[in-house]
């Protein structure tokens, strides 16, 4: 190698060195919008295990709550206050976008952060307590159609929020009219399913891995059904799908992260290729697996175009239940 070759590579390895130490993967932290125990948090902690252990980062990520409108106020809060924090990503969920298309996070659109990365998927899940009377999709069904007013619905988000559309979409399946639904809004899952345990909802449309990881944790729930076209693998294979019990409802719930609107190129580019790298190794496969999600690998351009795309379909749904639609600036 020349000696003017060796500077070159010299001079490039000092500007990667600097783009690493700017602060992108520096004291790093995953903010969940809504309180511990739910999707959000599941979310943070699988890529905080995941960098750590493959050694992406050098110190333990932080990971701090910030619920409020089901994502709402972190969305606007890193917008607002923390538009350039390189080192900090925000997770999200098919219900954050969901809540975009109908206007939810304010006047803040699909446009208005950088989306990073999706790091698996989830599915709709319908979720009971242990001791529930309610042993099947179709007794649950049986007992609205009879009386939509004595089952009470529950879950993370208020009317027109992921939860609820879970469940709006599966009473609809049952020729029950979702105007009808008794629903109840929590701040996250994590609050929804102490609630179906304490018996103060009989039913929960939450998500699926989120509920796994719960039982797992020892809480006294049970799953009915997944909302996938074919049922899921691992621990759930034994669950049903609700079509196979007569209900054609297909939820599928990506996660992933975003960053503020002003972070570099540079620093969106160290994440995006951190976030390929790890999702390319067999042990974040594992990680992933044990949290109950399934694959789903995406960074950059591809998952900017998926969430544009997946925004405008919600916003057709949206407008099929009547709800409030917003339009992309």
């Amino acid at each position: 190698m020349s000696i003017t070759s060796k500077f070159i590579a010299a001079a490039v390895s000092a500007s990667a060195l600097s783009a690493f130490a700017a602060g992108a993967l520096e004291k790093t932290e995953c903010i969940a919008p809504a309180k511990p125990g739910g999707g959000f948090d599941l979310t943070c902690k699988l890529v905080q295990s995941a960098l750590q252990e493959g050694k992406f980062i050098a110190d333990p990520m932080r990971v701090t709550y910030m619920p409020g409108g089901i994502g709402a106020v972190a969305y606007n809060t890193v917008i607002a206050q923390k538009p350039d924090a390189a080192n900090a990503i925000v997770a999200f969920s098919g219900g954050s976008l969901l809540n975009l298309a109908q206007g939810k996070f304010g006047r803040y659109t699909e446009n208005d952060v950088r989306w990073l990365a999706a790091i698996g998927t989830d599915y709709g899940a319908v979720v009971v307590a242990e001791n529930s009377p309610f042993k099947s999709l179709k007794d649950v069904m049986a007992a609205m159609k009879a009386d939509p007013t004595k089952v009470v619905l529950g879950a993370g988000g208020t009317v027109g929020s992921q939860d609820w559309m879970k469940a709006a979409l599966t009473a609809r399946a049952g020729g029950v009219n979702p105007k009808t639904m008794r629903y109840v809004a929590f701040e996250g899952g994590g609050e929804a399913l102490t609630a179906l345990q304490g018996g103060h909802i009989h039913v929960f449309t939450g998500d699926a891995a989120e509920a796994g990881q719960q039982i797992k944790a020892g809480a006294k729930v049970r799953i009915l059904a997944v909302m996938n076209d074919k049922r899921l693998t691992g621990d759930m294979a034994n669950i049903p799908t609700a079509a196979e019990q007569g209900y054609d409802v297909d939820w599928p719930i990506v996660r992933g992260f975003y960053v503020g609107p002003k972070v570099s190129d540079a620093d969106y580019k160290v994440w995006a290729d951190t976030f390929a790298k790890l999702m390319a190794t067999p042990a974040y496969d594992k990680l992933r697996s044990e949290r109950g999600l399934f694959p789903m690998a995406m960074t950059g351009a591809p998952l900017d175009a998926y969430v544009k795309k997946q925004v405008a379909g919600y916003r057709k749904l949206a407008e099929e239940f009547g709800l409030n639609v917003v339009a992309a600036k």
